[in-house]
């Protein structure tokens, strides 16, 4: 076995550094900023409309080379970040952006060895931050209602990481009777609701999470959040709900020519979050002005799939999303097989 394709199995340097290896995915940046991003097959060459790149003239260089392509195009060859690779990803659903990743493992104090459960799963860029911050340790339970979302999230981690973690899961179903089937009660640390009505869920979360745990909520508009944060605060067994969205903007930073970026990442989405009480507490009551918490007919409706423009992908779309996803994950396994002197199945 060559060093090129040897497994890195020192537990002190990570399997994704050093030379570029067979089957390791890489991100090219063009001239122009452009981004690529390829899997490294021995032979394969990578085209674009400036010219050639061959696979062979990346492989054994270190991270962060440039090379030259056959028309003397330069490109910039790194390992994607998670951030990169979420960004770049097939998807089925949305994804969540890594700004709001970021902030659910901060809000939700995500730790490693925490048991950890995940609604909807989505196209699994939350799953993979999630993955990431538990450990091997840690336990993930991921919930998903539709299959052929769950099968891009499967095929999006194996990609990421090259195999299906076993401390994992991935359920097809409704949260509220799948929970209790799949999780004992008062063993779950956090729990996080990416869905459009995670107050449809909270009693199977109370009944899953210990107590302190953390409950956190993405949702996307100003009616979901208000409906929610009434619905925690009826349950009378969480905290007081505390709500808050992140923006960013980039800075153009070149000499004395600094300014803001004309673009910047504004609202993707709120999070909301509240920590389970212990059994038979009462929360001392909050000082506050009175608010309407009763809903008519109408505000009901404002909450339903269609007035909240919910978007679907066609069948067609989702199964040509799938197909990418499998191909990619595939790629990243047989790649892992081949550097642990395995022999991909070819059946």
């Amino acid at each position: 076995m060559s060093d090129l394709t040897r497994p890195v199995t020192h537990p002190a340097i990570p399997a994704n550094s050093g030379p570029f290896r067979i089957g390791d995915r890489v991100q090219l940046t063009g001239p122009k900023g452009k981004l690529n991003t390829i899997t490294l097959e021995a032979g394969k060459v990578f085209h674009t409309h400036r010219g050639v790149l061959e696979h062979d003239a990346i492989i054994g260089l270190p991270d962060g080379s440039v090379v030259t392509n056959n028309v003397g195009v330069e490109h910039l060859v790194l390992r994607p970040l998670l951030r990169d690779f979420v960004m770049s990803m097939p998807r089925g659903a949305a994804i969540v952006y890594p700004k709001d990743a970021a902030q659910i493992l901060a809000l939700a104090d995500v730790f490693p060895g925490a048991t950890v459960v995940e609604a909807g799963v989505g196209s699994g860029a939350l799953s993979l931050w999630l993955l990431r911050a538990i450990g091997p340790s840690g336990r993930l339970a991921s919930f998903e209602r539709r299959d052929e979302f769950a099968d891009v999230a499967r095929a999006n981690v194996v990609t990421f990481l090259g195999h299906e973690p076993e401390n994992w899961s991935v359920t097809v179903g409704d949260l509220s009777e799948a929970l209790p089937e799949t999780v004992a009660d008062g063993t779950v640390d956090r729990v996080v609701l990416d869905m459009l009505a995670p107050w449809e869920c909270l009693d199977a979360c109370i009944g899953a999470l210990k107590a302190g745990g953390v409950l956190l909520c993405y949702v996307a508009t100003v009616t979901q959040l208000s409906r929610v944060a009434e619905a925690i605060r009826g349950t009378g067994r969480f905290t007081e709900p505390a709500s808050n969205e992140t923006m960013v903007r980039g800075w153009h930073v070149e000499g004395l020519a600094v300014r803001p970026d004309h673009r910047m990442i504004g609202h993707t989405g709120f999070l909301i979050t509240a920590r389970l009480l212990a059994p038979n507490t009462v929360l001392p009551e909050l000082k506050r002005r009175p608010s309407k918490s009763d809903y008519s007919d109408a505000d009901v409706e404002a909450w339903t799939p269609g007035a909240l423009g919910e978007r679907s992908a066609s069948p067609k779309s989702l199964r040509k999303r799938v197909r990418a996803a499998q191909a990619g994950a595939e790629l990243s396994r047989d790649a892992e097989l081949a550097r642990n002197g395995d022999a991909p199945d070819i059946n």
